[in-house]
């Protein structure tokens, strides 16, 4: 299942349509007033079915991910010189970046490929690819997708 990430030109907080393959929009995140990221992922019809919150006052960017209000685990950015690497404390996922940040990979505990992500250059806003092997992991890897463009976003 491949998506397509896109941030909103123009909000006040950060926006992002993400559409399916067949260009549908298949998801819509919305930036929401908070100390720290606070964003919220709908589905088409409008419901909300997943929560990205940062944790502050951390050593190292931690945010929260929650479905349908429920805590399933935290991503933390891990302490890495030459490429970005983060800790996730769910599904036994690990996610791991190429040294410009734009090319990740989340991985199973066994190295298998859950989603790979691509950032699509010479665009006015972020733009991701994000290429999920089973369409079951899409919300979690959006859902890590969003964290880690939001950390890259408080470093800028």
């Amino acid at each position: 299942m491949k998506l397509l990430f896109k941030q909103r030109l123009f909000s006040w907080f950060d926006s992002y349509d993400i559409y399916n393959e067949y260009g549908e929009t298949a998801y819509v995140v919305k930036g929401q007033l908070s100390w720290g990221h606070c964003l919220k992922v709908f589905d088409a019809n409008g419901n909300e079915i997943g929560t990205v919150q940062e944790r502050v006052l951390t050593w190292l960017p931690k945010f929260e991910l929650y479905i349908k209000g429920e805590y399933i685990g935290c991503i933390s950015k891990e302490l890495t010189f030459f490429h970005p690497e983060y800790n996730i404390d769910f599904n036994g996922w690990h996610v791991e970046g190429d040294f410009f940040e734009w090319d990740y990979s989340i991985l199973d505990g066994a190295g298998n490929c859950i989603a790979t992500i691509n950032k699509e250059l010479l665009n006015w806003t972020d733009t991701y690819t994000i290429d999920v092997v089973n369409p079951h992991d899409a919300l979690c890897a959006l859902m890590l997708v969003l964290a880690i463009d939001a950390e890259k976003c408080s470093r800028n």
